[in-house]
């Protein structure tokens, strides 16, 4: 079972401890079962007269410390012999518990550690789709029933396995006809239990299913409760939050009613057992056919046969919840990360751009992008315009291969992109993103957090060119100042601000603000490109707006419509012709004039 290989391949470097835990339970189990086999000996012959039933060797001990006659004068050795047996057994319990809940801990932070990492390499294309409270649902839930196994349940498989084992032999030892009575119902509640075991780890999918849904509508909630408050939707997220928690909670009561079912149906047939043991038991005594003891042995040794019989209804139901677990982690593992391919360059990038008949589309779905030509040279700004939709933001994506394009080429510095390793586009491409998000830390590490080894003074300064220092200076704490999650203390302005100077602190040789200067006012735009221009002119820069004034001075301006391009060319040149840049310009113009 692909599940069970990926549990195993998860338990590297913990297999010894659990090979020593199942050793520890096995230890355990035997010594458990010794008691009632001294309390034999102690019935039949101490007290009674009745031969030894023993192996010779035990016999042979007997005699040489000096025959029954000891144990008739000292009968505190019997008891003494029980109470070491009892610490032993506590001894290796509590190795048992102790290597099996090792192992667990180290297979769950393996797992938890393995499911991280594949997920920060998965591709950009996968975390779009991604439902965000679902992977964390994996992360966490999943990872949790997984360890909550492997620590309990997993090693108690070795226990009913041991109990079963060592008490059919001892039984079938002692009384065939007495071990088949007290063996009947074994087999049926065995089939019972894997019955249970098949239905209960559907139910529980659909109920995993189910609370993941739950954890992605309140996440989602969460993370847009500014959203929700400012169109007083409360009432709808409530009424949302309560049909996934109906749906949630009843398939978990399925999941318990199923539980109660097996639970009830086993306690009748080990009652039926136990009795049917005592009844004929009894009887079988009177008539001399079996001792005392030996009814002794057997009771005692059908309470212990039964519990771990029907744990395995337990332990088969925490195992399907565990391979439903391991079977959504491994749909995750499933997915290919983004690999380097052998022999990617990693070239000195100086930020000549060349476009030829790109084509792209995402997941063979009509194109978003056709056959896009354009060049730009070292230094120069590109502004990017188009209706939404109609590709600029893949088109700039593209550039830091978040995805590859489908036909074409696109050549930086005259290599072809493709053949440039993506981690290292990325590092030479930074990308302001329309929404920008910041960790629930201080603005200064916010700033430095895409540059580890920037200086204080390299933070201040990408602050000042982005026209967000002053605004940090005025806070309590200053650069020190902790934003609430997504930066949700700040306002967008200032969120955005802290952003760009998050990507220019890289000195990045090409630069992309998708869409990201529309969160300020038209003033600091200006401010911050004619800080960028100042700071260093061998910038490519890439912008991406719909306001005039930001695009206006770009060297070579793009339109966009429909995934091709339309018009390109400088201010004047377009406001030459009748196109949708000159459209937006008399309707943003005309708005200014009546605004003054």
């Amino acid at each position: 079972m692909k599940e069970l290989k990926l549990l195993w391949k998860f338990m590297k470097g913990s297999k010894l401890l659990y090979l020593a835990a199942i050793v520890s339970i096995g230890l355990a189990t035997f010594a458990s079962i010794i008691n009632p086999l001294v309390l034999k000996f102690s019935i039949d012959s101490v007290i009674g007269d009745k031969d030894i039933e023993a192996p010779d060797i035990i016999k042979n001990i007997i005699e040489n410390i000096g025959g029954i006659e000891v144990f008739e004068n000292n009968l505190w050795i019997l008891a003494l012999i029980l109470i070491i047996l009892t610490i032993i057994q506590g001894i290796f319990l509590y190795t048992k518990g102790k290597w099996s809940n090792t192992a667990a801990e180290s297979i769950s932070k393996n797992i938890r550690e393995k499911l991280y990492d594949h997920i920060q390499n998965l591709p950009y294309t996968y975390h779009v789709r991604a439902e965000t409270g679902d992977l964390i649902q994996r992360s966490t839930s999943d990872i949790d029933t997984i360890r909550k196994f492997l620590a309990i349940q997993f090693v108690e498989i070795g226990r009913a396995v041991f109990m079963i084992l060592f008490i059919s032999i001892i039984m079938f030892s002692l009384n065939i006809k007495m071990a088949l009575v007290s063996m009947a119902v074994v087999p049926i509640i065995f089939a019972f239990s894997v019955g249970f075991f098949l239905k209960v780890k559907k139910i529980f999918r659909l109920s995993d299913e189910s609370e993941a849904e739950l954890s992605t509508v309140l996440q989602e909630n969460l993370n847009g409760v500014r959203v929700v408050r400012a169109f007083s939707k409360e009432k709808f997220e409530i009424d949302k939050f309560e049909e996934k928690n109906e749906r949630y909670r009843y398939l978990t009561y399925k999941l318990i009613k199923l539980l109660a079912g097996y639970w009830a149906l086993s306690d009748l047939l080990s009652l039926i057992q136990i009795g049917l043991v005592l009844v004929l038991g009894v009887y079988w005594t009177v008539l001399g056919d079996i001792s005392l003891g030996t009814l002794v042995v057997f009771t005692t040794y059908e309470g212990m046969l039964l519990w771990p019989v029907r744990q395995l209804g337990r332990i088969l139901t925490d195992l399907g919840k565990s391979l439903v677990s391991l079977e959504r982690i491994g749909e995750v593992l499933d997915n290919p990360i983004e690999k380097e391919e052998e022999g990617e360059l990693t070239p000195e990038i100086e930020g000549n751009i060349e476009f030829k008949n790109v084509s792209f589309s995402y997941e063979d779905e009509e194109k978003i992008l056709k056959n896009i030509s354009f060049e730009v040279k070292r230094g120069e700004t590109v502004a990017i315009m188009g209706k939404t939709g109609s590709g600029k933001s893949s088109l700039v994506h593209l550039l830091a291969r978040l995805y590859d394009y489908d036909s074409g080429s696109i050549k930086i510095d005259g290599i072809e992109l493709k053949n440039i390793k993506r981690r290292w586009m990325r590092k030479n491409v930074g990308l302001v993103l329309q929404e920008p998000f910041l960790f629930s830390r201080s603005i200064k590490e916010n700033i430095g957090i895409s540059n580890l080894k920037a200086k204080d003074n390299d933070i201040r300064e990408s602050a000042r060119i982005a026209a967000i220092h002053n605004v940090i200076l005025g806070f309590n704490k200053g650069y020190d100042t902790t934003v609430g999650e997504k930066g949700v203390t700040l306002s967008g302005g200032q969120k955005q601000r802290i952003a760009i100077a998050r990507t220019i602190i890289n000195n990045s040789p090409i630069l992309v603000f998708d869409d990201s200067l529309s969160a300020v006012d038209t003033e600091t735009d200006l401010a911050i490109r004619r800080a960028l221009i100042s700071r260093k002119k061998n910038i490519t820069t890439f912008i991406i707006s719909h306001r005039i004034t930001t695009v206006s001075e770009a060297d070579k301006i793009i339109i966009l419509e429909d995934g091709k391009i339309v018009e390109s060319g400088t201010h004047l040149e377009l406001l030459e012709r009748e196109g949708l840049y000159k459209r937006v310009f008399n309707i943003q113009s005309g708005i200014n004039t009546k605004q003054k």
